[in-house]
């Protein structure tokens, strides 16, 4: 998912309530850091739309565990509103922003739409030259870009190889290079921020 190169850092001073609503889809993974463009038609989440707008503007995308299960994954990324329009049809664009991984550990409603109670994802402590070095390589593993977005790919990764957050980068560079779903469900569950470097950077080498 391809959407804008400017990542502002997640807004970490959001407190996340103790539940939020969730939107469930088939193998899409929202990261922190990153925006998900989404089209709001069906009526629960029209409902739940509302609801979040009038209250903390934020929910969770849930992945199905596979296709033709009721099942979800139960780490997710929530996320806040970042902007939204509302059609004539009730229908509603938005684009949502990733704060922060998160666990959901008990569904509180399930009817119109989901309910869970959540918990922070703690990231294991990692040394922050590894973390670096790791940056490094992973920036350096980008795959090479047509002329048409060759320049694009070139400042995303410039801005990146200055962000102050190198957790952050992996997670913005998993969310934009690499498509294969279990991977994005291995990075996005992982809580050790090596092995997610060692994961992406595996993934980005193998479609060279």
């Amino acid at each position: 998912m391809d959407q804008t190169p400017n990542h502002p850092t997640p807004c970490t001073a959001l407190s996340l309530p103790a539940e939020l609503p969730v939107m469930v889809l088939s193998d899409c993974y929202l990261f922190p850091g990153c925006f998900m463009p989404l089209f709001i038609f069906e009526q629960r989440y029209r409902d739940m739309l509302e609801t979040v707008l009038s209250t903390h503007r934020m929910f969770c995308i849930a992945s199905r565990v596979s296709k033709h299960s009721n099942e979800v994954v139960p780490v997710t990324t929530a996320g806040v509103v970042h902007a939204c329009v509302k059609h004539e049809d009730g229908t509603s664009h938005l684009i949502l922003m990733g704060l922060r991984r998160v666990r959901m550990t008990n569904w509180v409603n399930q009817d119109p739409y989901r309910v869970a109670s959540i918990e922070p994802l703690p990231t294991k402590a990692a040394p922050s030259s590894v973390l670096e070095r790791l940056r490094c390589d992973a920036l350096g593993s980008l795959p090479t870009c047509s002329d048409e977005t060759a320049t694009a790919v070139e400042t995303l990764r410039q801005d990146l190889s200055r962000a102050d957050d190198p957790e952050l980068v992996c997670d913005i560079l998993s969310y934009h290079f690499i498509n294969h779903a279990a991977t994005l469900r291995s990075l996005l569950v992982e809580p050790c921020a090596i092995k997610r470097y060692e994961v992406l950077i595996g993934a980005l080498r193998g479609c060279r």
